[in-house]
Formats: structure tokens, C-alpha cells, sequence
């Protein structure tokens, strides 16, 4: 809970309209004069979405923080006043009136108390009295109190890698294997990289952040050949698809679908869009991603007597385990069927920060084709690792991309499957940077990414394979054993890489060549027919 404490002259306030969350309040309240304080300790409020893990806590601590303040200044009246505009992670509606009303309940004991309605705009004016005590702020948490600082509990990505150490190698396909010190610029020398030019500029701009300072050429290429184009009338990062456009993302689409039912003989599913963020396995994931996702706060409804029902908050899909972690939790499943491979191609949606943002490289909205395998033991996890791996390089070779490989792997599984990792580098023919974790930091042990090479010498994430061995326990996905034992499965996660991100790196390979041409079958014009007289048109 976030608290902004005023000790005022004066404080007036009069309501101008609802919020689509506004609560229903006495007719009479809502008047042109409005609502005059004289000599007040204002107390601007903002329940954030954490204070949900322990709201009695909260909001005790926060009425001993507002008394301790008010005993100090003797105030003719506090005034709790609901400000939104204090934190971005709110709290939902009926979380942050329920919390209010305990608050002012708290404090009413001791002090004359009033508060300001919830969900209304409203306007107003202060005269802040201007002594050494007048003005200060709280964040109150569940491990204490901050003043005038902002303490959240929500997770960054440091929180998530804390105390995970990493070492670094290069791993060539004939088993050579050199460690590299990341915090060292002048690795990227010939005489490491020299033979691994495309290895090179992904470490370089991934690991250094050396950047060219170019735009890639397919930012203005794509609105030039009427391929795309972000939408003014949506949140920035989501795009609108023009018809060539939308023949490439099809043709992308379809071509996905090809590997996944074709080639790897997946079953297809669809699940929903919009998830429970109060489930504790769905929040435990989404801080793997480090919470970049989109919330989503829906109208309470509302009881007979006018008080906010108990709300939920929900999330759009930020990865595409969700709906199908759930559908398999309620099935039944046995050692005979195993492995199983389910596969979804779905919008998902990241919250990602607007200065990362960039063409159809990095959106907040795409379309991410998923695979699922579910393996019997971790023996059966890397054969099929091994499987999805080899058809993701097949791929990347046949589009013929820029790309180089890295792998993320935590230490005991890096000294158990080296020897298996070196038989895929040289299937792909491809040298790795090797990424050793001393622990593991989410829910997979070990993964690889095909990393695509842009025109400006810069990289994005295509391909990509997890091998997972946490989350069977978070979801509850059990197989009966051949001892008719409950056994969790051992999941591969796995993608070809977002349609949008394919769409850049095809479109940023066109524009490396003198004259850019797209692959044959995504070329959205084939052949042209020009007549050489106006007599030849008809037959043309």
C-alpha cells in the first residue's frame, strides 16, 4: 500500500463522474459545493496488488503508521482519500475497498475520519501547511514499512537470478571447448572468434550490448512494402498486418503448423487468452518472466446493497503453458502413451518496456506456435530434446537466416550431457556459446536458442527447446507408472520462434543482398507478366 500524507490548511474535493469501478455512494454526497476540511491530514491511498497476500497485515501496519503521524500533529480530521496514481500495480476494486473501509474502521477509535468515495474522478484542491512534518510518504509491505521510498515486492529479473553464478565457454562441434571471461571486451578478438563470425556478433551484442546505432533496415522496409505497421488506435507494440503482409504471417503460420502435425505428429489444442493471476502455479511462472505481463482489471460485480463482490485478477497469456497444463491435469495418463506432443499456435502478450520495443523484431503482441512434449523420465526428456533440436536446425538452414547457437544449462547437466550437446553442434554444423549455471534459476535445466543475425549486426531469439523439470510438480502432471505409481513427466518446451520475429529475419536476410528478394514460396508477388505492347495485355 502506497500512502502520501498531507497536513493541510484546507483540502476541498467535489466529484465530476464515474470510473467503470465506481462504487455506489449517498446521492447526497455528490453535490456542486463538494466536500471542505479545514486544518485535515490528508491521506492519499493506493492498494496495491501484493497488499492481496496479507491485506490484515497491510493495513494494520498502515494504521499504525497514519496514527503515529496524527498523534504527532493533532489534526481536526483525517481524511482517507483513494488515489490511484501512486503505484502501477493496483489492487483490484473490491480488494482496495475492502481495505479502506478496515483502514478507516482502524483509525475511527481515535480520530474523526471521512473517506472519499472510490472510482470516481474527482476534483480538488490543498493548501499544504509547509512545516518540517507536513508532507511524507509510506509504502507499507509485508516485510515492514519505507518512508518516502518505493519498496515493491514485485519480482525484477535480478531478483529471479540472485545468487545463480555463471560460467562461460565456446563449444565447438569437434569438442573444442574454450572458456571466455564475459566481463572482458577484448575476447571478442579473431583469435577466439575468428572462424565463428555469426557466434561473434550475437556475443557481441547479447553478452556486450555493442551496438551498431543503426535502425535494422526492416523498421521503415516493412510500412515501405506494405507489410505492416503499428496501430495508433492500440497499445504500442501490436501491429496491424496489411495484405502482403498478412500473406507472409499466413504462409509463416501454416508453414509452422506443417512441422508441428506433419513432421513431429503433434495433437493440436486451443486454450484461452486470459488467466486467474491468483493461481499460485500461474504467479509462479509469470515470475520467470519476471512479471512482464498485461493485467487485466474487469468491472466487480455488485451485490443488492451496493458493496463490491469479491473480484479476481486476471492475466493475458505472456507463454502458452497454461491452458494446456490445466486440460492434462485433469487427464489420465499412462507410462504406454508416452511421449505425447500437444501443439498451439496462439497470440501471447508481453508487457515489455516501450524502449525495447522495435518493428516486428520485439512486440508486446505475437503469435507464438508451442510445442509440448511430455516424456516419461529425463532419459526420454533429452532423446526428444534431441529430436526438436535437430528439426529446428533443419529450419533455420532451409530459410537460409544468419543465426548462431546458445546454449543455457545448469552445471550437473552440463557435466552429464556434453558429449550429447557436441553430437548436436555438429549436426548443425554450428559452434555454441555454452552458458553454465551454477543453479537452477527457472524451471528448466537446460535450453538452447537459435539466435537470428539481423542486417545492423544485431540478434533476436527464433528457435528455441526447454528441457523442464520443475513445472509437472507446480501443475500437478502425473502419469500412472508401469508399477501404477503417480509419476511426474518430464516436459520439453518448445517453438520454431514467433511468426513476427521469422517475419524480420527473412525480411532483414532479403535486405543484406544487393538486390532484396524473398524466399520463392513467401515471395507475395511470384511473377510478373509485363507486356511489351498494349496489343498483349488480354493474353498477359
Amino acid at each position: 500500500m502506497q500512502l502520501l500524507i498531507i497536513h493541510a490548511d484546507d483540502f476541498n474535493y467535489s466529484l465530476t463522474g464515474k470510473t467503470p469501478v465506481a462504487e455506489e455512494i449517498d446521492p447526497n454526497l455528490v453535490n456542486e459545493t463538494g466536500n471542505s476540511f479545514e486544518e485535515p491530514l490528508v491521506v492519499f491511498c493506493t492498494v496495491e496488488k501484493e497488499d492481496a497476500k496479507n491485506t490484515e497485515n497491510i493495513v494494520r501496519q498502515a494504521f499504525l503508521e497514519i496514527k503515529e503521524i496524527a498523534d504527532k500533529l493533532k489534526p481536526r480530521i483525517l481524511v482517507l482519500y483513494p488515489y490511484a496514481h501512486l503505484s502501477s500495480s493496483l489492487a483490484a476494486p473490491s480488494l482496495a475497498v475492502s481495505a479502506l473501509d478496515t483502514l478507516k474502521e482502524e483509525l475511527e477509535p481515535f480520530y474523526q475520519v471521512y473517506r472519499a468515495p472510490f472510482g470516481w474522478y474527482k476534483r480538488f484542491k490543498i493548501s499544504c501547511k509547509g512545516h518540517p512534518l507536513s508532507e511524507s510518504s509510506r509504502h507499507i509491505t509485508e516485510s515492514g514499512t519505507a518512508g518516502g521510498t518505493s519498496v515493491s515486492s514485485k519480482k525484477t529479473r535480478e531478483d529471479v537470478v540472485k545468487d545463480v553464478e555463471s560460467e562461460f565457454f565456446i563449444l565447438n562441434y569437434d569438442g573444442a571447448e574454450k572458456k571466455i571471461d564475459l566481463k572482458n571486451e577484448s575476447i571478442l578478438s579473431d583469435e577466439i572468434f575468428g572462424d565463428f563470425p555469426s557466434l561473434k556478433k550475437v556475443v557481441a551484442y547479447e553478452e556486450f550490448k555493442i551496438k551498431d546505432g543503426e535502425t535494422p533496415p526492416s523498421v521503415s522496409a516493412m510500412r515501405r512494402l506494405e507489410i505492416a505497421d503499428h496501430e495508433e488506435n492500440s497499445d504500442s507494440g501490436h501491429l496491424r498486418f496489411y495484405p502482403k503482409g498478412t500473406l507472409l504471417y499466413k504462409l509463416l503460420s501454416d508453414w509452422a503448423e506443417d512441422i508441428a502435425l506433419n513432421r513431429l505428429k503433434c495433437m493440436e489444442i486451443e486454450t484461452p487468452l486470459i488467466y486467474n493471476w491468483n493461481k499460485p502455479e500461474i504467479k509462479g511462472q509469470g515470475e520467470s518472466f519476471h512479471e512482464r505481463h498485461y493485467s487485466v482489471l474487469v468491472p466487480d460485480e455488485k451485490s443488492d446493497t451496493g458493496r463490491f463482490a469479491q473480484s479476481k485478477e486476471f492475466v493475458l497469456r505472456f507463454a502458452g503453458d497454461f491452458g494446456l497444463f490445466s486440460m492434462l491435469k485433469d487427464a489420465k495418463m499412462s507410462y504406454k502413451q508416452l511421449p505425447l506432443r500437444f501443439y498451439e499456435i496462439s497470440k501471447s502478450f508481453r508487457y515489455e518496456k516501450s524502449g525495447e520495443l522495435s518493428g516486428l523484431r520485439r512486440l508486446r503482441g505475437f503469435t507464438m506456435p508451442d510445442i509440448h512434449s511430455f516424456c516419461l523420465n529425463l532419459k526420454e526428456g533429452f532423446d526428444e530434446y534431441q529430436v526438436l533440436y535437430k528439426t529446428y536446425a533443419d529450419l533455420a538452414e532451409g530459410t537460409g537466416i544468419e543465426y548462431a547457437v546458445v546454449f543455457r544449462i545448469v552445471k550437473e547437466y552440463y557435466d552429464k550431457y556434453k558429449n550429447k550437446i557436441i553430437e548436436l553442434l555438429k549436426y548443425s554444423k554450428k559452434p555454441a556459446l555454452i552458458e553454465v549455471l551454477s543453479k537452477m534459476k527457472h524451471y528448466w535445466a537446460l535450453k538452447h536458442e537459435f539466435q537470428g543475425v539481423d542486417s545492423v549486426n544485431g540478434s533476436c531469439q527464433l528457435s528455441t527447446v526447454q528441457l523442464d523439470v520443475e513445472d509437472a510438480k507446480r501443475y500437478g502432471l502425473n502419469y500412472t507408472s508401469e508399477t501404477g505409481e503417480k509419476t511426474g513427466c518430464i516436459i520439453c518446451h518448445s517453438s520454431v520462434g514467433a511468426i513476427e520475429r521469422w517475419m524480420y529475419l527473412i525480411l532483414e536476410e532479403a535486405l543484406k543482398k544487393n538486390i532484396p528478394v524473398f524466399p520463392l514460396w513467401l515471395s507475395p508477388t511470384q511473377v510478373r507478366i509485363i507486356p511489351v505492347s498494349d496489343k498483349f495485355i488480354n493474353f498477359a
